[in-house]
């Protein structure tokens, strides 16, 4: 697709942050003797994101994640650091960089309220000064991809909250972007919308190449579409990795999931510790052999049903976010 700008950044990162920092001046106390203090939203973060990548910038409410965000795309200018999206630097070259990437905020829409969807993404065409036979092309094919036809005639305010994001999405990306960033972008969505943007970010990256830096705490979200994960904590960096180093940094134990016969008393069992009964069903956090464990479990007990759950994401996350706690005292 033809734009005014090129899409990416040439050979080198998307985006590169080096000793990344965002302080904040707040005033405290009544009005004749206020006080002021300084508060580091964002310190001393280093990452980069390379060319075709998605990664998930993960973190607790707090944590930096939308002060990063806002630094990326120029809204924030950084107290400290070195930071450069697609070769820019981002609050000095913010009108450069718009054309470059597309934005989304879950919680905000860039679409005109009170018009039609269509019209509303006319007026991005214009913005971002698209010609129009490549604004038809492009339109037509996110259309078709995110099944935009039934309302596009739709006034902004009567869509649905799945209809709205997709509609976002597609605003965001008509000019071609080569990095989307994306803060909760399913955020109050159903399953079937969940499934459906997922599935159209993973298409998007895979036949575009488009970069994709995803904020979120789905962590189906995570699960489904990020290899890499980049995860904050109170402003500074507690991981950078994929998924499997994640799990295996933060060890989480393995759950059986046993149904008895009948109720009983919680199970003692080498290599198990029972940590919840609900009548029949109990629940062993493993520390040995699992098949050493549902051995002695069902040499013990008469067993209707047992299932080996391996943690998940969201709860090796909550575990490196209880270590760092832990860790800050």
């Amino acid at each position: 697709m033809t734009t005014s700008e090129p899409n990416t950044g040439g050979e080198g990162p998307v985006i590169e942050a080096v000793g990344l920092g965002r302080d904040f001046v707040l005033s405290e106390g009544p009005f004749l003797r206020r006080r002021r203090r300084t508060v580091s939203a964002v310190a001393d973060v280093t990452f980069t994101v390379r060319p075709g990548e998605i990664v998930g910038y993960l973190g607790p409410n707090g944590a930096g994640k939308s002060s990063t965000m806002k630094m990326l795309t120029g809204i924030l200018t950084p107290s400290a650091g070195y930071l450069r999206v697609n070769g820019l630097e981002p609050s000095r070259e913010r009108t450069r960089l718009a054309s470059r990437i597309g934005v989304v905020f879950g919680q905000r829409t860039t679409l005109w309220w009170d018009l039609p969807l269509k019209d509303s993404l006319e007026l991005v065409r214009h913005m971002y000064r698209v010609p129009a036979a490549d604004h038809a092309r492009r339109l037509a094919e996110l259309t078709e991809l995110l099944e935009l036809g039934p309302f596009l005639a739709t006034p902004v305010r009567q869509l649905s909250l799945g209809q709205r994001m997709r509609g976002d999405l597609t605003a965001a990306l008509l000019h071609g972007p080569g990095l989307l960033v994306l803060d909760e972008p399913t955020i109050g969505l159903d399953v079937v919308s969940k499934s459906t943007i997922r599935e159209f970010l993973l298409r998007l990256n895979a036949e575009e190449g488009t970069t994709i830096l995803l904020t979120t705490h789905d962590l189906g979200d995570v699960e489904r579409l990020c290899r890499r994960v980049v995860v904050i904590d109170k402003g500074r960096l507690a991981y950078d990795g994929d998924l499997e180093g994640l799990r295996a940094s933060v060890p989480t134990p393995r759950v059986l999931v046993v149904d008895l016969a009948a109720p009983a008393p919680p199970i003692e069992v080498e290599g198990g510790s029972c940590v919840r009964v609900d009548g029949p069903r109990q629940w062993l956090e493993l520390s040995g052999n699992p098949a050493a464990v549902i051995s002695r479990v069902a040499g013990r007990h008469e067993v209707v049903d047992l299932t080996l759950r391996e943690p998940d994401i969201e709860g090796v996350v909550s575990a490196l976010y209880r270590g760092a706690v832990a860790e800050r005292g």
